[in-house]
C-alpha cells in the first residue's frame, strides 16, 4: 500500500471534507472543515494541508505548522491534525501518513516533528507512541500532551 498526499482543490475539496473519524474519535480530531478554517486564521503558523489518497479514493486528511518562520528551530514542524476516514482505518494508512511525512520533513533540513494529543479513553498516544514519539514532559495551552519525533 502507498498512499499519496494531494493539494486540496475545488475539484476534491467537498470529497475531502466529508471524511469522517468514528464517533468515539470526534473528540481528539477535529474535522476536515473546522481544521481548514483553523488553518486559515493563523496563517502565521505556515499551514500545510494534503488529502490522503489510496489510488484514486480519499482516505485521509493530514495538515502541519510547516516551518514556521517564528518557531524555535526544533518547533518548526508540528503534525497540527490527522484524520483517517472511520471506513478506511486499521489498514496501516495512518502510519503511512506518518512515515511520509517524516521523509518530506527531514528533506527539509527539518530533524523534529512535534504533535499534540488529548488524553482520554481511547487517545491517539499509543498510536503515536507505537510510531516513534515521545513525550516531551509538555502539556501545551489547550491540556494536550506534546510529543516529539527525532527523525
Amino acid at each position: 500500500m502507498r498512499v499519496e498526499l494531494r493539494e486540496i482543490t475545488d475539484d476534491n475539496r467537498k470529497a475531502v471534507r466529508a471524511l469522517r473519524v468514528r464517533r468515539d474519535q470526534r473528540r481528539f480530531v477535529a474535522s476536515v472543515a473546522e481544521s481548514l478554517k483553523d488553518a486559515a486564521a493563523e496563517p502565521e503558523a505556515r499551514p500545510w494541508a494534503r488529502a490522503v489518497y489510496l489510488d484514486e479514493e480519499p482516505v485521509g486528511f493530514v495538515m502541519l505548522s510547516w516551518n514556521a518562520p517564528n518557531s524555535p528551530p526544533d518547533e518548526r514542524y508540528f503534525l497540527w491534525r490527522l484524520l483517517v476516514d472511520r471506513r478506511h482505518q486499521r489498514r496501516g494508512i495512518g502510519r503511512e501518513v506518518l512515515t511520509t511525512i517524516s521523509d518530506l520533513v527531514r528533506a527539509e533540513g527539518g530533524d523534529v516533528l512535534l504533535t499534540s494529543y488529548e488524553p482520554g479513553p481511547g487517545d491517539p498516544g499509543p498510536f503515536y507512541r507505537g510510531f516513534g514519539f515521545e513525550p516531551t514532559g509538555e502539556i501545551d495551552d489547550d491540556g494536550e500532551i506534546v510529543l516529539r519525533l527525532r527523525l
